[in-house]
């Protein structure tokens, strides 16, 4: 009974090593162009789905009191898409010195480039119990003020002349981000009553649908001709990846615990996740945008084919850490109540 408990408590981590292995041993069939069309699949209906379900799970006043937290969205937007690349690029300049393959630091500069994804900062955020309208609200807005703020970024580090087709990507997250939410919230205003009342496992649905993400990034990352690098460069391109992840994610956390910093620990999850998690979805179809024809795109894209799934697998190995800080700083309120 232990053991069973065990496993539904961790039900997802242990999803997550299956769906890994899984893609290890056949990632053809969740490639792009593969059985289960993920360039369908997880670009439009996979990404609908999970704000499908946010719309129709989340409490229409909190999404909107989530509006109002200009300075939370202020300080999301400006680390991720100012501070982060900048900071990349500072710690790039002494990587420079050492004998690691030019093209994978020009890689780790393109991480730095890009916007929120649209998903994984979202469920973990739900996952933990901290401020999902928030979350949702940053992820949304980052991913669309990317849009233009990414490509600009990657010519102003990396250099290239092509240009970039607003218009459809815009499009797009307009269709798999906003629309699914907006009727989500509408269908929730009619089956409210029922929604309560059943009590439905919003988060459980989201974690199912970050698995099968998880498992086509994953399939993608195995089949990518590009990841042929010997070991010693790409478990050095893993530890440095992890390193950025963890040493944000801490001055994240530091700066807003401080006393008088006006952010809730509902907040602190949300902006912690936020803005360190970079976009696969986004961002390797603007690499191919921007760098369309460039010889090495391959190489260059390898950092942020790793990036995707550390940033998932080492966020869902700390949900339960962060869950359990977050209990615990709460628990003074509601016993002042």
């Amino acid at each position: 009974m232990a053991l069973f408990d065990r496993i539904r408590k961790e039900w997802f981590i242990i999803g997550i090593v299956l769906v890994i292995t899984f893609a290890k041993l056949e990632p053809s069939i969740g490639v792009k162009g593969g059985p289960l069309k993920p360039e369908v699949t997880v670009t439009y209906i996979a990404v609908s789905a999970i704000f499908f379900n946010s719309g129709l799970s989340l409490k229409t006043e909190e999404l909107t009191s989530a509006l109002m937290h200009v300075r939370l969205h202020l300080f999301v937007q400006i680390f991720t898409l100012t501070f982060f690349p900048v900071a990349v690029w500072l710690f790039l300049k002494l990587l420079a010195l050492t004998s690691i393959n030019e093209w994978l630091l020009k890689g780790l500069q393109t991480v730095g480039c890009m916007p929120p994804p649209v998903s994984s900062a979202v469920i973990l955020t739900k996952a933990v119990g901290g401020n999902e309208a928030a979350a949702i609200f940053n992820s949304a807005f980052g991913s669309f003020l990317g849009i233009v703020v990414t490509p600009l970024l990657l010519l102003l580090f990396l250099g290239s002349s092509s240009s970039v087709p607003f218009t459809s990507i815009f499009s797009q997250l307009f269709m798999t981000v906003v629309v699914p939410l907006i009727v989500g919230q509408v269908c929730r205003r009619f089956v409210k009553d029922w929604l309560e009342r059943r009590k439905l496992p919003f988060g459980a649905i989201s974690s199912c649908v970050l698995l099968m993400i998880i498992y086509t990034t994953f399939c993608d990352t195995f089949s990518n001709p590009g990841i042929q690098l010997d070991r010693f460069s790409l478990v050095l391109v893993v530890f440095i990846i992890l390193s950025i992840q963890l040493s944000f994610m801490l001055l994240t956390f530091v700066i807003t615990t401080r006393k008088n910093s006006g952010f809730t620990p509902a907040d602190t999850v949300a902006v912690m996740f936020c803005s360190t998690h970079k976009s696969l979805t986004l961002g390797i179809p603007m690499l191919k945008i921007v760098f369309e024809g460039f010889e090495h795109l391959s190489l260059i894209s390898v950092p942020l084919l790793i990036y995707h799934p550390a940033q998932i697998l080492l966020g869902s190995v700390l949900v339960p850490t962060i869950k359990s800080w977050m209990i615990t700083r709460q628990r003074p309120t509601v016993l002042l109540r």
